[in-house]
């Protein structure tokens, strides 16, 4: 079987790795360097780098603090932020990123996907979805969460493995955060919707959720988390070595703390 993947997410501000809830409230957590480093040497499997005000802000992905950070990890990285070109894509993998997520990009140029995809292979293309309930329907939001682009999420998403989208990250909103668990209703449609990798991302707030999470939906391929890795809440190794006995796949080899 493979593997379910374990991967820290490192929200990054001016150059730190933050943490808020519901995208909002965000708090200084460390260097992203120091922190890339030590789940590298800890057991992840692969690392998220989001620069999160790039897009909002209009500008580009700060590369110095991104190089320094993929010099510290022999882990996949996918990196996040501000892409908006093929330039970007192609600064960002030449900083060290093995992958490169497009969230707000892709929704103001939807045929970013498919040039990405054509010029770099579908396996580097990851769509990344913010995702909020507005009136009971599933909505795409861009710019960090902050803007409510009215599209309904599921056929966003399949349009965008159509087009050429390797991976999906679902980003649930209203669970960010918020330590209740992940977003399993909406994970579920995802996972009925595309047949490429799904990644849940929001609601982790100790290991039974990620049980829970890959035994109620196996199609789910990995759970990305932020808060409970930074602050020491869940160890990797801990939870690796509960997936194991719950006879869910992960991967023991060379993991650390």
């Amino acid at each position: 079987m493979i593997t379910k993947r374990i991967i820290p997410c490192l929200d990054v501000k001016n150059g730190r790795v933050v943490k808020g809830i519901n995208f909002e409230g965000l708090s200084d957590v460390a260097s992203p360097v120091e922190l890339a480093k030590f789940y590298s040497d800890a057991g992840a499997d692969e690392l998220v780098f989001y620069d999160i005000t790039a897009s909002a802000e209009g500008r580009a992905l700060f590369t110095d603090i991104l190089c320094e950070t993929a010099r510290s990890v022999f882990i996949p990285l996918t990196v996040g932020g501000g892409i908006r070109s093929l330039d970007d894509f192609d600064r960002v993998l030449k900083c060290g990123a093995d992958k490169v997520s497009v969230n707000s990009g892709a929704i103001a140029r939807p045929s970013l996907i498919g040039e990405a995809a054509k010029r770099y292979g579908d396996q580097c293309v990851v769509l990344s979805v913010d995702v909020k309930r507005v009136d009971g329907v599933f909505r795409v939001f861009a710019k960090g969460g902050r803007e409510n682009t009215g599209m309904e999420a599921i056929s966003w998403i399949r349009r965008c493995v159509d087009d050429g989208a390797g991976e999906i990250v679902v980003n649930s909103i209203d669970t960010d955060g918020v330590k209740q668990g992940f977003d399993l209703d909406m994970l579920a449609k995802v996972c009925a919707a595309v047949s490429v990798p799904v990644i849940a991302s929001g609601g982790a707030g100790c290991i039974d959720d990620f049980i829970t999470l890959f035994k109620k939906l196996p199609a789910v391929d990995a759970g990305l988390a932020a808060s409970i890795f930074h602050f020491g809440e869940v160890s990797i190794r801990e939870l690796k070595e509960r997936m194991r006995e719950e006879g869910i796949p992960a991967r023991l080899e060379g993991v650390g703390v």
